[in-house]
């Protein structure tokens, strides 16, 4: 059994925003991270390989700097890696980026008693589109939101999170799930698991290993082959010190009036 889980590694947007001049991320100028959704999807896989013995494979699609994201992922637990890299492959969207990672997984090998992963959705999209665009090429079973899984046979159990409450699903593997970050707490990596990320099988899949899958084609691949079109994107606008105010009193709250009214904000 083998469980596959696709990461990727996003700017750290609670910190600095770079924007290039044709409105993508300038990721060269920002820290990146793994995607927290993406790490829910390996502590869930993590758990799985512990109560069944499962061989838990991580995929990422990304420039070769995301190798070091995916020795930390290998660090927690996880038992190979592989690389998604090359230059045609640049500059997709949740389209694009569904076609070359189900062309990646499909190489990988989909078994009768395996899961693909997925977080909810990436930190710099918040699409939630990629995992399900991956179970639909591949023509899996898709549960998403799942907020909690269990594993009995050749049945996988999800519950759902929806907005007003709770819907549980029986799926039969092969299947995707995409995990949301109620669904645990991803654990840390161990001194152990650090030493040990380093012998451990990593692999690059580039264009040519992937170019004569059918999902793989230049005209649905990389900036030029995505149909969605970024129209203008740009940095957030600081916001400056605030304003306080001490006191607990008549004056105060009369001052605290004022300067509202004065902004016409009452």
């Amino acid at each position: 059994m083998k469980i596959i889980v696709c990461v990727k590694q996003v700017p750290d947007t609670s910190g600095k925003v770079a924007v290039n001049p044709d409105g993508t991320l300038n990721r060269a100028s920002m820290a990146a991270i793994t995607n927290p959704d993406d790490l829910n999807a390996v502590e869930a896989a993590l758990v799985l390989k512990e109560q069944t013995g499962a061989e838990v494979i991580v995929v990422s699609m990304g420039p070769p700097p995301a190798e070091g994201m995916l020795r930390e992922v290998m660090a927690r637990g996880v038992d190979r890696a592989i690389l998604v890299s090359a230059r045609e492959f640049g500059g997709s969207d949740t389209y694009a980026t569904s076609q070359i990672l189900a062309a990646a997984i499909d190489k990988i090998g989909i078994d009768k008693d395996d899961i693909v992963m997925c977080g909810r959705q990436a930190i710099d999209g918040d699409t939630a589109q990629v995992g399900p665009q991956i179970a639909e090429k591949l023509g899996l079973p898709q549960v998403s939101y799942a907020a909690e899984i269990t594993k009995e046979g050749d049945t996988i159990t999800v519950k759902r999170m929806l907005e007003d409450g709770y819907m549980t699903i029986k799926v039969k593997t092969p299947c995707l799930i995409t995990c949301i970050k109620e669904l645990n707490t991803p654990r840390y990596m161990s001194v152990g698991g650090v030493f040990e990320c380093y012998s451990k099988p990593y692999e690059i899949f580039d264009y040519n290993t992937l170019k004569d899958h059918p999902f793989i084609d230049k005209d649905t691949i990389g900036l030029s082959g995505s149909p969605t079109n970024i129209l203008t994107s740009f940095t957030p606008p600081q916001k400056g010190a605030g304003m306080m105010l001490e006191g607990a009193d008549k004056a105060t709250c009369d001052t605290l009036a004022g300067i509202l009214a004065k902004k016409h904000m009452i």
